[in-house]
């Protein structure tokens, strides 16, 4: 057995889009000390494929990261696999709220040397010495005190479809930018409850920890973080505070959690919060884009990128050469403003309102 994928990609993707076989999304996350990691990546994707399993794992010699889609008719049987080990057993499994079951459509599990790209050295603080875990009725209460801090610990772009009502928002691109703008923004507020939450609560997990490692007194996330939070709120019938889409990190870009939308198209302006990628391969850039700009653009983000993709393929290569274009020198970053003058606009949120 071939321990990784040599289908093509698109293949694979039309597969699953054409496949009628129902499927269920998850996620789930350990902080676990693993050993030989290439043996244990190894044997969960013998394992995992047999079972048609498909996502994206990491694991790291701090555990393991998983974001994962496989056959409904198989979730018994994964959660049966999963608990006879002593280092998985009985971890909490996220299911999706807003599943079409083509979130993933390849298997890929890679060896990292950190589950989250955090940038911390964990030698220097107590990684274990985590904030409160609060449930979501907890967390609804707990935001009902105007002097606690709720803080987004995920990305601009992330927090840009949905986010909790008067949230802070990093203006930030990564989770290792945003833990010292946390610790340095909120320095004068140590005293206060500070309310935490993520997609689905690992890089609470490690932000809490930091948090009190840097003196703060009242550090609380939410458990489960937004996907666990969706399915409390819907099952015991609380109200949402929680507003628009949870972004996610698969094919879907993103699970509806309210009919709130909260963003614009990056190129009309319009009311929209569809996250796409542009179909100029060379920019793939993650941004916001209505169906109108859609179809104008031909799903780019921009007039340049649309001129690139209408090019014949070997062009379009000359032009990832970096031997023949002007947009050659094109900077890429996930929905922000780029100095050439493409129509995106920037996104930059301190205090969210909503």
């Amino acid at each position: 057995m071939f321990l990784h994928n040599r289908v093509n990609a698109d293949l694979l993707r039309e597969r699953i889009q054409n496949d009628p076989t129902p499927r269920t999304t998850l996620s789930f996350y350990r902080y676990v000390i693993l050993e030989d990691l290439q043996e244990t990546r190894d044997f969960l994707y013998r394992a995992w494929v047999e079972m048609g399993v498909l996502g994206r794992i990491y694991i790291a010699r701090e555990g393991v990261n998983a974001q994962l889609s496989l056959p409904s008719s198989r979730l018994e049987d994964f959660r049966n696999w999963i608990d006879q080990y002593p280092h998985f057993a009985k971890v909490p499994f996220k299911i999706a709220v807003d599943d079409d079951g083509k979130s993933f459509f390849k298997l890929a599990i890679k060896v990292r040397k950190k589950i989250v790209a955090d940038g911390l050295d964990d030698d220097a603080f107590d990684v274990t010495n985590v904030g409160n875990h609060l449930t979501a009725e907890e967390f609804n209460a707990a935001m009902d005190d105007p002097e606690t801090i709720v803080v987004d610990m995920r990305n601009h772009y992330e927090a840009e479809v949905g986010r909790f009502e008067g949230a802070i928002v990093p203006d930030v691109d990564t989770f290792r930018e945003e833990l010292p703008w946390v610790v340095d923004n909120l320095a004068n507020q140590k005293d206060k409850k500070v309310l935490m939450y993520c997609t689905g609560g690992i890089r609470c997990e490690k932000a809490s920890a930091y948090l009190k490692h840097h003196g703060f007194k009242d550090v609380n996330q939410l458990h489960g973080g937004i996907i666990a939070y969706a399915q409390e709120i819907k099952a015991k019938g609380i109200d949402s505070k929680f507003k628009g889409k949870n972004f996610v990190f698969d094919e879907r870009l993103g699970e509806r959690i309210t009919d709130d939308i909260i963003a614009n198209c990056h190129q009309c302006g319009q009311p929209c919060d569809n996250h796409t990628n542009c179909a100029n391969v060379d920019c793939n850039l993650l941004f916001i884009q209505c169906d109108n700009c859609k179809a104008h653009f031909a799903n780019c983000c921009s007039e340049e990128c649309h001129e690139i993709v209408l090019l014949p393929e070997e062009a379009q290569k000359n032009i990832r050469k970096g031997k023949s274009h002007p947009y050659t020198n094109m900077i890429y970053r996930k929905g922000r403003l780029r100095p050439h003058g493409h129509q995106l606009q920037n996104f930059t949120l301190n205090r969210a309102k909503i």
